[in-house]
C-alpha cells in the first residue's frame, strides 16, 4: 500500500497546469486556466484548472478532482498506477507499507515485468522496421506481401501511392509491422540486442525447439499487430497470414524456412500466448489508441477483429475497440467502464456475430455497462463497410443502435424467422424472450421490455390466432404443441350496426375503457409525482401497458424529491399520442392532496386488474364453447380461471 505521505507529496509536487495541459490547451483566466474538456464534447470551454488549490472541475459534465484524478480517468489507470506514473514524472520514490522482505520481492517482481515489458518494445520495434525499413535499412524483401494486404484493405503505407495522414497516422499508432519469413530473424535480432531467448520464450515471441536446443520464431511471415495496455505498453502481439512466396522467390532472395503445407492453410491469426503480463481477457486491442475518444464520446464501438479497429481508427472513428482473439469477457466490460457508461456492439453481420451478440449480455451486466447493438448488412463486417461506403455508413447505423436487450428481443420474435420456425423452437424463443424480462434487474427498463415484447407479439399470428401479450403467446404455442388443430366449423357471427363482430365490438369498447382508466392513473402521477416512490402506487402500477406505461417510466427518470418532476425532459420522452394529455395534466392539476390522488390511483388500478381478469375469463369460455376438447382440458381451462380470480382476491 502507498503511504499517505507518498500522496500528498506527489500532489504537491505535480504541476497540475503542465499536466493538464499535454492534453488540453489551456488559457488563463484569473487565477485559474480553462479549456476544452477532455471528458465530454463541447465548443464553449467549461474546463477550469485551479493551480493554486490543485484541482479541476468541469461545469457542464461535473469531472472534478487532482492530479491523480485527472489520470486515472484520462488513462483509465488505477489508483495506485496513476501516484506512481506522477511519482516518477516528479521524480519520487514511492514509499509502501510493507516489510523490507515484502519490499525487495516487490521491487524484483516489478523489475521482472519491465524487462518482458523491454523485450516486447524491441520486438515491436524489429517488426516496424521489417516492414517499413529502418535505420540504415530498407523494408524487408517479402515485406510486399504485407504492403498487399494493407493495400487491399485501403489502407496503404505512406510511401504508397494515394496513402493518406490519417491512415499513415493509425499505422503508426497500432505499432503495425511484418514479421519475416524463417525461422530465427527475430531471435538472431534480440540475441544481437543482448535480450536473453529465456525472456523472449516467456512472452510467446520465441518457441523451444521440440529436438536439439534453441528456439524459432513463433511469428513468422505475418502482418503483425502489436497489443498494448491501457498505459501504452507493449504486451502482446497478433499475426495475420499472408500467401506464400513462391520457391523461386526464396531461392533468388537466399531464404529457407518452414515448407508450406499443401494439404492445409496455415492459421489466419496466431496470438501470443498469456504471460506474466498479458491475460487475454483483461485486456482489448486498440484500448490504449481509443481511450480519449472514448472519454469524449461517452461510449467505445466494440467490433470483433483487429483489421475492424484499425480500419475505423484510420477512417475517423476512433473509438472502435475488439477483444484479444476470446469471448467478450466481464474483465473487458469493466476495463471499458472505466472510460465510458455506454458500448456499442458492432459485430460482424453473420451467424457467428449474433452469437457474439447474445453472449456480450451477461458481461454487460456484470460490469454495470450499458450495451447497444448496431446491426450490420448480413455478411458484411466493419472494415468492409468503411471501406466500401466510408465511414458515414458506419456512423449512421452506429447513431441507430437499439438497446441490447430490445434487439435480443426482436431477434427471437422477428415476424418472419418466428412464424418460419417449428412449433417446438417457437416455444423455446417465447420463453427465451420471458427469461431475458425476468432477468432485468432494472424496474424501469423491464417494463419497456416487456412492453415492447408484447407488442412484437401482438403481430404475430399463429395457429390463426393473434395473441395480445408475450405471456398468451406462449399459452398459444403451448396448447399448438399439445395437441393437433382442428378444423372449425364455420358459423356465422353475431355482428353489430356498424359491421363489426360483436366481439370485435366489445374487445374495442374495452380498450377504450382501459385507455380512460389508464389516463387517470397517469393524472394522478402528475399531480403528484413522489407518489412514484410510494410501495402500494409501485405495485399499482405493473397493471399498466402501451404509451402510459412508457410515460411513466419517463416520469421515473426525471424525479428526484429534491428537484420535483423535470417537466420539460419529462415532456421530451412523452409518446405522442398521450403528449397532449400530460402537458394539460401538468398545467392544470386535478388533486389537491396527494391522499386523494393515491386513492384514485389505487382504484383504477383495481378496475384494470378486474376488466383483465374479465378478458381472461372470456378468452377461456370461447375456448371451452369453440374448441372440441375433453373433459379433462375443460377441467384445465376452468382450474386455471379458478386460479387468477383466487391470486386477485389473495386466496392463492
Amino acid at each position: 500500500m502507498i503511504s499517505p505521505e507518498t500522496i500528498a507529496l506527489v500532489k504537491e509536487r505535480t504541476d497540475l497546469v503542465a499536466l493538464v495541459g499535454e492534453s488540453v490547451r489551456l488559457t488563463r483566466r484569473g487565477a485559474s486556466f480553462t479549456g476544452l474538456c477532455p471528458f465530454h464534447k463541447e465548443k464553449t470551454p467549461s474546463f477550469h484548472v485551479n493551480p493554486n488549490r490543485g484541482f479541476y472541475h468541469c461545469f457542464g459534465c461535473k469531472e472534478t478532482g487532482s492530479a491523480i484524478d485527472f489520470v486515472m480517468k484520462l488513462e483509465g489507470r488505477t489508483f495506485a498506477e496513476a501516484v506512481r506514473a506522477l511519482a516518477e514524472r516528479a521524480g519520487i520514490e514511492v514509499a509502501e507499507s510493507m516489510t523490507e522482505a515484502e519490499r525487495r520481492e516487490a521491487q524484483a517482481a516489478r523489475r521482472s515485468k519491465d524487462d518482458l515489458y523491454a523485450v516486447n518494445h524491441l520486438a515491436a520495434t524489429f517488426f516496424e522496421h521489417c516492414l517499413r525499413g529502418g535505420p540504415g535499412a530498407g523494408p524487408h524483401p517479402l515485406a510486399r506481401y504485407a504492403h498487399e494486404e494493407l493495400r487491399r484493405r485501403g489502407l496503404p503505407l505512406a510511401d504508397d501511392a494515394g496513402a493518406t495522414d490519417p491512415i499513415s497516422d493509425a499505422l503508426q499508432a497500432f505499432r503495425i509491422g511484418y514479421a519475416p519469413f524463417g525461422w530465427d530473424a527475430l531471435g538472431t535480432y534480440l540475441r544481437q540486442q543482448g535480450v536473453s531467448p529465456v525472456l523472449a520464450e516467456r512472452v510467446g515471441l520465441l518457441v523451444p525447439r521440440s529436438s536439439g536446443s534453441g528456439h524459432y520464431d513463433r511469428f513468422r511471415h505475418r502482418l503483425m499487430f502489436a497489443v498494448t495496455d491501457v498505459m501504452g505498453r507493449v504486451i502482446a502481439f497478433s499475426g495475420r497470414a499472408l500467401p506464400d512466396p513462391s520457391p523461386a522467390e526464396l531461392s533468388s532472395l537466399g531464404l529457407t524456412g518452414p515448407a508450406p503445407q499443401a494439404d492445409s492453410a496455415p492459421a489466419k491469426y496466431i496470438n501470443s500466448p498469456e504471460s506474466p503480463i498479458y491475460t487475454k481477457g483483461e485486456h482489448l486491442f486498440g484500448l490504449y489508441q481509443a481511450r480519449q475518444a472514448i472519454r469524449q464520446r461517452g461510449e467505445a464501438i466494440l467490433v470483433e477483429g483487429n483489421f475492424d479497429v484499425v480500419a475505423l481508427h484510420a477512417r475517423g472513428i476512433g473509438h472502435a475497440i475488439a477483444p484479444l482473439g476470446t469471448a467478450f469477457t466481464p474483465g473487458q466490460a469493466k476495463l471499458i467502464k472505466r472510460f465510458a457508461p455506454v458500448v456499442v456492439l458492432l459485430f460482424d453481420g453473420d451467424s457467428a456475430g449474433k452469437k457474439a451478440t447474445r453472449a456480450a449480455r451477461a458481461p454487460c451486466r456484470e460490469a454495470g455497462l450499458s450495451a447497444r447493438v448496431a446491426v450490420l448488412p448480413a455478411g458484411s463486417d466493419p472494415d468492409d463497410l468503411a471501406r466500401t461506403h466510408g465511414p458515414e455508413a458506419v456512423a449512421r447505423i452506429v447513431k441507430g443502435a437499439r438497446g441490447l436487450l430490445e434487439h435480443l428481443i426482436d431477434e427471437a420474435l422477428d415476424g418472419d424467422s418466428f412464424g418460419g420456425s417449428s412449433l417446438p423452437e417457437q416455444l423455446a424463443r417465447v420463453r427465451a424472450v420471458a427469461a431475458l424480462l425476468a432477468d432485468e434487474d432494472d424496474p424501469s427498463l423491464r417494463m419497456m421490455a416487456k412492453l415492447y415484447a408484447d407488442r412484437l407479439s401482438s403481430k404475430l399470428v399463429i395457429g390463426g390466432r393473434s395473441p395480445d401479450d408475450l405471456r398468451q403467446l406462449e399459452h398459444i404455442v403451448e396448447q399448438s404443441l399439445s395437441r393437433p388443430r382442428q378444423n372449425q366449423p364455420a358459423h356465422a357471427r353475431e355482428v353489430t350496426p356498424t359491421g363489426q363482430s360483436t366481439e370485435s365490438w366489445e374487445h374495442a369498447r374495452s380498450r377504450a375503457q382501459n385507455q380512460e382508466v389508464s389516463h387517470e392513473i397517469l393524472g394522478s402521477i402528475l399531480d403528484f409525482p413522489e407518489l412514484l416512490v410510494d410501495d402500494d402506487v409501485q405495485a399499482a402500477l405493473e397493471c399498466l401497458e402501451g404509451d402510459v406505461a412508457l410515460a411513466i417510466v419517463a416520469a421515473r427518470q426525471n424525479f428526484t424529491f429534491e428537484m420535483g418532476l423535470a417537466a420539460s425532459e419529462f415532456l421530451a420522452q412523452v409518446p405522442a399520442p398521450i403528449h397532449s394529455f400530460a402537458a394539460g395534466r401538468l398545467v392544470s392539476p386535478v388533486f389537491e392532496a396527494a391522499s386523494a390522488a393515491k386513492a384514485m390511483l389505487l382504484e383504477n388500478s383495481e378496475k384494470l386488474s378486474r376488466q383483465a381478469l374479465a378478458r381472461q375469463k372470456a378468452a377461456v369460455m370461447s375456448q371451452l364453447q369453440k374448441s372440441t376438447v375433453d373433459a379433462d382440458a375443460e377441467n384445465a381451462l376452468l382450474r386455471e380461471l379458478f386460479q387468477r380470480r383466487a391470486g386477485r382476491l389473495g386466496l392463492s
